[in-house]
């Protein structure tokens, strides 16, 4: 039997506007756990305030296009319909697993069938809003998107929603103390 450090790999997703970024930062506080998120690949340009290597990795489209071709992503996928890629590299997860760490990614839902093709052990973990109504309030108070992207936002939402059951785990977003405190109590389980 071996001493090595066993590693765990975490995978979050959940409907745009439905909290999964605010829940992982209070996960990430209060958890206590060896987390490590892994940091995203993009070919979207950064938004204000935005580093590259924390919030993603920016790349340009060749670049990506390049590491894809080589094989160097876990998953990636166009997304939302604007030419965008995101994607998770395969040099973000697969040394941490191997040293032990437990690796969250927070990925959509065709992200994570992709992982799971390559760890069917990973956690899945679902986050809901309260309601559909609820998370179109949400995307609408954000004030960041036209009519047109929120309708877009909200299609693939559905989708996200009808596709929940898939997930080992699901938190409804309904209060976030409560919801951080159920997601911090499922990993530690």
């Amino acid at each position: 039997m071996s001493d090595a450090p066993r590693g765990q790999l975490i995978v979050v997703s959940g409907p745009s506007g439905a909290g999964k970024t605010t829940l992982l930062k209070r996960m990430f506080s209060d958890s206590g756990l060896p987390l490590e998120l892994s940091v995203s690949a993009t070919t979207r340009s950064p938004r204000p305030g935005e580093v590259d290597g924390v919030d993603y990795h920016f790349l340009t489209p060749d670049e990506f296009e390049r590491r894809r071709q080589a094989g160097d992503f876990l998953e990636c996928f166009e997304v939302f319909g604007r030419g965008d890629w995101y994607g998770t590299l395969q040099s973000e997860v697969a040394p941490r697993l191997a040293a032990g760490k437990w690796v969250v990614l927070e990925i959509d839902v065709q992200g994570t069938l992709a992982v799971l093709r390559h760890y069917p052990d990973a956690v899945t973990i679902f986050i809901a809003p309260i309601s559909p109504e609820d998370l179109e309030l949400r995307l609408r108070l954000r004030g960041t998107e036209t009519e047109a992207a929120l309708q877009k936002r909200l299609a693939t939402a559905r989708r996200e929603l009808e596709q929940a059951h898939l997930y080992r785990h699901r938190v409804t977003n309904d209060d976030l103390d409560r919801a951080a405190a159920e997601l911090c109590s499922l990993l530690r389980s």
